[in-house]
């Protein structure tokens, strides 16, 4: 297995401990609703120091449910990753057509000077620069 191979696997299952580790450790168990966002406990965490608190503004969009917000939420985090693949997959692809060009520019230039060394290239009429 490569190093990159070993580094990936080690990778993969940090993650997958990450995901699992809270589940199987009952963290959150306490709670009404375990696993809310970082704004529903935020709002409950002002609620209990100021009651009268007022918001500075309300949401320009409500949504209807729980499940349409969080669809909305994976929607979102889907187009963003979709961004991000392709920034870098396109990176990719115009460093590696670079490096293409560049090493079949050096073959090029190679075979040449072969041919030109073995007497079988050009003759020295044929330059536009002769």
């Amino acid at each position: 297995m490569s190093r990159n191979a070993k580094i990936n696997t080690l990778l993969l299952l940090v993650v997958a401990a990450l995901a699992v580790l809270p589940l199987a450790l009952g963290l959150g168990d306490h709670k009404e609703e375990p696993f809310t966002g970082a704004d529903a406990e935020a709002e409950t965490a002002i609620t209990e120091l100021q009651p009268d608190y007022k918001p500075w503004f309300s949401p320009l969009y409500e949504p209807p449910s729980g499940e349409i917000e969080s669809a909305l939420f994976a929607l979102q985090a889907a187009l963003g990753a979709g961004v991000l693949a392709y920034y870098f997959g396109l990176r990719r692809g115009r460093r590696q057509g670079a490096a293409r060009a560049e090493a079949e520019a050096a073959g090029a230039k190679g075979a040449a000077e072969a041919a030109e060394a073995s007497g079988t290239g050009p003759s020295p009429l044929d330059r536009p620069d002769a």
